[in-house]
């Protein structure tokens, strides 16, 4: 099969490992390997390049949680985790380390495919959020740059009026003039213009 989607298990039972790496070699995914813990996961992930991550533990314990979310900062992929602890707080935590799906109530081998794809269609509309919420983080820096620029270059045009009694149209031409001059930018004159005329008094 082309293109099948590839997978690690990590498992520190080797029995149980074994029969859901076959569930998937049936089911058609390519199983790339088995670790015996998430001990340097993301070291493993880095080099692997797995498409999905299936955990499976009794317990997912602080360590599991934290080298979680230490992959899914640096390389993140779809996780599914397979667990008996199924309170709401440990799941809260999984998903919140990178878990795209939690599963409390055992592995079926004909839930397999489903369970992957919801994991990864969640996946992908997290990593889709996260992208546009980093995109308007950046518009909103930038924004709150340009007003700091504005608000400098207001303050420099208004110490100009006052010292030169001059028009404020007059004021910014000056500065204008002064960076075309200088060649820098108007905020760079702005600066300049602050650091001398606040000293006078």
């Amino acid at each position: 099969m082309k293109n099948r989607l590839t997978v690690l298990v990590v498992d520190e039972d080797k029995g149980r490992a074994a029969l859901l790496e076959q569930a998937l070699r049936d089911q058609g995914y390519k199983v790339l390997g088995r670790l015996d813990s998430t001990d340097r996961m993301a070291d493993k992930v880095d080099a692997l390049k797995p498409d999905i991550i299936i955990i499976d533990l009794d317990s997912p314990n602080r360590d599991v949680l934290e080298n979680m979310a230490l992959m899914n900062q640096n390389c993140p992929r779809p996780v599914i985790m397979f667990a008996e602890q199924g309170d709401q707080a440990t799941i809260e935590k999984a998903v919140r380390s990178g878990v795209s799906a939690y599963v409390v109530d055992g592995l079926e081998q004909h839930r397999i495919k489903a369970i992957l794809d919801v994991a990864i269609a969640r996946f992908r509309e997290f990593q889709a959020m996260r992208s546009e919420l980093t995109h308007m983080h950046g518009e909103l820096n930038q924004v709150r740059a340009e007003l700091a620029d504005r608000n400098l270059t207001e303050k420099a045009k208004g110490l100009i009026m006052k010292h030169n009694h001059c028009t404020e149209d007059k004021a910014h031409k000056a500065m204008r003039k002064m960076a075309m001059d200088q060649q820098k930018p108007l905020i760079e004159i702005a600066k300049s213009i602050i650091s001398v005329l606040e000293l006078m008094p």
